[in-house]
């Protein structure tokens, strides 16, 4: 019951904004704008996007060593992929680092190893988009003069990165009620993983770097759209709009992020200075972008051994996952 309702919320959070940011654009003028050459555009959009899921992989693969379930290179892209069908094609709680929880504890790793790895992955991915807004504020100011926007960026990267940051210093605290405690217990110990992934010197470099190219990547995805309907943005305006809204979306408050990502893109859009309605029509791209690639993980999971021996059972995962370990 709990599943269906926070379902029918997102759903309805998704068609609510997804109908506001409609209202100021024009699908017949959008889908005029879309010319044989922009599918070579289309096309180098879903390249890049494969090529940021790889990226992905090879970050999870440095974390999930450190939380004892490492991970091969191969099933890492697969499970990575099919997480993609989740995140982007089904209107569930059970989104994609669900499944790739499922799929990793599945494959021998254990429960607790498999949500470690995929926790501490998003956390570090957090972080770094929040670092990575933090750098180019100097520039972002100058693109944006509406004073609402510029607290608006202040405030969503500051409380990204102070979250961020509080979630690293509780990994470096060592107090023994932060061990003990079923509240902190998980949290403490995936902040500990944490900074020995970021803090060392072989693989902290190789996470950080790869943390970066995975976000501007999401940049350069935004840009092909962009150019494949001629919308009049420089690259340096979409790198500099582009990360908050990346940040933004991840709340976990919509379907695949859809109608949040738009309403942002809007917003942003018009905090620069720019046709809001541009922000929504390259939003949408991005999201067909995404969707395309979802697809085409959706079919790496049909032809998978795991769904072959899942059937139709439902996938679960079970709450003793977080169990306290003796």
């Amino acid at each position: 019951m709990r599943r269906i309702l926070l379902s029918t919320i997102k759903i309805l959070i998704s068609a609510a904004l997804l109908y506001l940011s409609l209202r100021k654009v024009n699908l017949y003028d959008l889908a005029a704008r879309i010319r044989v050459e922009s599918l070579g555009w289309i096309a180098l959009a879903i390249a890049v996007t494969f090529l940021q899921i790889f990226l992905g992989v090879l970050r999870w693969r440095e974390i999930s060593v450190e939380c004892g379930a490492p991970l091969e290179t191969r099933q890492a892209m697969r499970f990575n992929v099919i997480g993609t069908f989740f995140n982007q094609t089904l209107p569930s709680s059970i989104g994609g680092d669900a499944v790739r929880l499922w799929l990793v504890a599945r494959s021998g790793a254990g429960w607790r190893a498999a949500t470690y790895s995929i926790f501490v992955d998003r956390a570090i991915g957090l972080i770094a988009l929040a670092v990575l807004i933090v750098a180019s504020l100097p520039w972002s100011y100058r693109l944006i003069n509406d004073p609402q926007g510029r607290s608006a960026l202040l405030l969503i990267d500051f409380a990204a990165l102070a979250a961020g940051g509080s979630f690293l210093l509780l990994g470096a605290l060592n107090w023994p009620w932060l061990k003990r405690w079923w509240g902190t217990h998980h949290i403490h110990a995936c902040a500990v993983i944490a900074n020995k992934v970021l803090f060392s010197w072989d693989r902290g470099p190789k996470v950080a770097v790869l943390s970066l190219l995975v976000h501007v990547l999401a940049v350069v995805i935004v840009w092909c759209v962009a150019q494949s309907i001629s919308a009049p943005l420089l690259f340096s305006q979409i790198f500099q709009l582009v990360p908050p809204v990346m940040l933004i979306t991840m709340l976990p408050i919509s379907i695949a992020g859809w109608g949040v990502r738009e309403a942002s893109m809007g917003l942003a859009f018009g905090y620069a200075g720019l046709a809001a309605n541009e922000g929504v029509n390259v939003s949408l791209l991005f999201g067909a972008v995404s969707f395309i690639v979802g697809a085409f993980g959706g079919l790496v999971w049909i032809l998978s051994a795991e769904k072959k021996a899942q059937g139709d059972k439902p996938i679960d995962v079970p709450a003793q996952s977080l169990s306290p370990i003796e």
